[in-house]
C-alpha cells in the first residue's frame, strides 16, 4: 500500500480510486445502457447520544462498507423495493418515505465480472423495528455509525455527500420539534 500523501487521508484516496476507475468506463457511461437501483438510507435516533445513526452493510462480494439496495422489482415501486432490500440485506423495517432523497452513481460488478454503471435512486428509512432473523444474515456485516463515518466509509463520491445532507436534514428536523 502506498503510503498517504501530505494533505490525503484513507477515505479521498478511496474516493480518488473510485473517480479513476468510473472515468476507465467513460465510455460505457455516456454510450451503454445505464441500469438503475433502488436503496434506502437507514437511519435512528439515538437519543443517549444525540444524534442519529445510519446502518451500514457490506457488499457481498468485496466486503466494501455500502447501503442496502437493489434491482427493480416488477410490480413495486421504487421506494417498496428499498424497503425490501433493507429487510434482506440488514434486517431492518420502518417508515419510508415515497419522495426520492436523491441519486448516485456507481460501476456494479455483474457475476460474470462485467461492470455496469448504475443510478441508483434513494430513499429515506426511518428504522422501527430490527430483526435477528433475515434473509441475507451471516452474508454480510452491519454497523450503525454516526452519518460522518458512513461518509467516511462509503466509496461512492455522491453517496457521501447525501449522507451529509442526510444528517443534516435530520438535526434540522430535530431541532424544530
Amino acid at each position: 500500500m502506498a503510503p498517504l500523501t501530505s494533505g490525503q487521508t484513507k477515505s479521498s484516496r478511496g474516493t480518488d480510486r473510485f473517480l479513476s476507475d468510473l472515468a476507465s468506463h467513460a465510455d460505457e457511461l455516456f454510450n451503454g445502457p445505464i441500469y438503475e437501483q433502488c436503496a434506502a438510507i437507514c437511519y435512528r435516533r439515538n437519543e443517549e447520544l444525540g444524534i442519529s445513526e445510519v446502518l451500514l452493510v457490506t457488499s457481498r462480494e468485496s466486503g466494501r462498507w455500502v447501503i442496502p439496495k437493489g434491482w427493480p422489482i416488477k410490480g413495486k415501486k421504487p421506494h417498496e423495493v428499498a424497503a425490501i432490500e433493507a429487510f434482506e440485506e440488514a434486517g431492518v423495517r420502518g417508515k419510508i418515505k415515497k419522495k426520492p432523497f436523491g441519486y448516485f452513481t456507481y460501476l456494479k460488478q455483474l457475476a460474470d465480472g462485467n461492470r455496469v454503471p448504475c443510478i441508483v435512486q434513494l430513499h429515506l428509512l426511518e428504522v422501527e423495528k430490527i430483526y435477528e432473523d433475515f434473509p441475507e444474515r451471516g452474508q454480510r456485516r452491519n454497523a450503525w455509525v454516526s452519518f460522518i463515518e458512513a461518509a467516511n466509509r462509503v466509496r461512492e463520491p455522491e453517496l457521501k455527500g447525501l449522507l451529509l445532507v442526510a444528517d443534516r436534514k435530520l438535526r434540522r428536523a430535530k431541532a424544530k420539534r
